[in-house]
């Protein structure tokens, strides 16, 4: 799922305050390019968060906050099944079944069966 939320960005003695107000949370960045990617951080840590929760992820409002004359008020966008794949690296065992003949040849090359099935279930997917 993408989506685009809108955040506020305030000066702060070192760097920026980021508040997220569609998701009541906060983050923050020592410069503005390092705050709006903490920003895309933080929503996409809190959006993995409520799916392993079993909730949905609410969409943004896309409309910008009022925000004060120092602050600054813009658009983050995030791909939540991109940032899974990229971040969420947990190892979850699986048993499976195979033929004799290609367990043997599988262990006489050397292959990783882990690195073997996740490749395979990414080809089949369609998944880079």
């Amino acid at each position: 799922m993408k989506a685009v939320y809108p955040i506020v960005l305030t000066p702060a003695e070192r760097g920026y305050v980021v508040f997220v107000p569609d998701l009541n949370i906060n983050t923050e960045g020592d410069t503005l390019p390092d705050a709006i990617a903490m920003a895309r951080d933080a929503i996409g840590l809190w959006g993995l968060a409520e799916e392993d929760a079993g909730r949905q992820i609410p969409a943004g409002s896309a409309k910008l906050p009022a925000c004060e004359p120092n602050e600054v008020a813009t658009l983050v966008d995030i791909d939540f099944a991109a940032y899974r794949r990229a971040n969420d690296m947990r190892a979850v065992r699986k048993n499976c079944t195979i033929p004799s003949w290609l367990n043997e040849a599988a262990e006489a090359a050397h292959l990783n069966f882990s690195s073997a099935l996740a490749a395979g279930l990414k080809q089949q997917l369609n998944i880079e």
